[in-house]
């Protein structure tokens, strides 16, 4: 059972704490009590927003978790209705996800660029943007590299190599899409993150590290600017 269902409106979750509770965290405990009554193995997705940011090296599975937002806390609720559920489960958490459909932070770029000349982006919170499509094939590679002995159920983190800043994601997406014929990048300026704010805190430092999936499931996640180049290259196909 592959649950890819999430509420993901962070800000929005500020003042929606019950409903983003309902789906991010009773869902999940509803899922995985009947992936144990099946006998099944239950793969859930998961944040980076769990941590508070404060670590200055990337964080490992067992580091102490301390959600700054409502989103934050909801999606830990899932986690542990999870784990106390008792079934087999792979919980992938991940980070800064985009893609070539739906509202993300990559589309969000590529329309604000039609209409503006200069972008004022955050420069001081540091995560690892992550493609849905690399997220669904890493999903579909590592269900294939279970052992034969099982499933380690627990908590795993997944998410593109290396980091940036929202300010130097934005530049990485306006230097490829200046092969568009026609496009213009705008200008982003970097500002601190006091110079846009949200009803949602965000953790200054979020970067995951991937040791533990690497020895579980045989193969490390590429880079950021690697995955951002795919998914590029599916918008072009479409």
């Amino acid at each position: 059972i592959v649950n890819a269902a999430a509420y993901t409106a962070v800000d929005k979750a500020e003042s929606e704490p019950g409903l983003a509770e309902a789906v991010n965290g009773r869902a999940p405990g509803i899922l995985a009590r009947e992936a144990r009554r099946l006998g099944a193995v239950l793969v859930h997705y998961s944040t980076d927003y769990v941590f508070d940011g404060t670590a200055r090296r990337p964080y490992r599975e067992d580091d102490p978790v301390a959600p700054l937002n409502a989103y934050g806390r909801s999606k830990l609720s899932g986690e542990r209705a999870i784990a106390e559920s008792g079934c087999k489960h792979l919980v992938f958490r991940t980070s800064w996800v985009y893609g070539p459909r739906g509202r993300n932070f990559l589309a969000t770029m590529l329309a604000l660029a039609a209409t503006r000349d200069e972008l004022r982006v955050v420069d001081d919170q540091r995560g690892s943007p992550t493609s849905s499509l690399f997220l669904a094939e890493a999903t579909a590679r590592a269900l294939r590299a279970i052992p034969a002995a099982g499933v380690a159920s627990g908590i795993y983190h997944l998410s593109a190599a290396g980091e940036t800043t929202w300010a130097g994601f934005a530049r990485a997406i306006f230097a490829r899409a200046a092969a568009r014929p026609g496009f213009r990048a705008p200008r982003v300026v970097p500002i601190p993150t006091e110079q846009y704010p949200t009803p949602a805190r965000r953790p200054r430092y979020s970067v995951l590290s991937h040791d533990k999936f690497a020895a579980a499931f045989g193969f490390a996640p590429g880079s950021w600017q690697s995955q951002l180049d795919d998914c590029f290259a599916a918008m072009g196909r479409r």
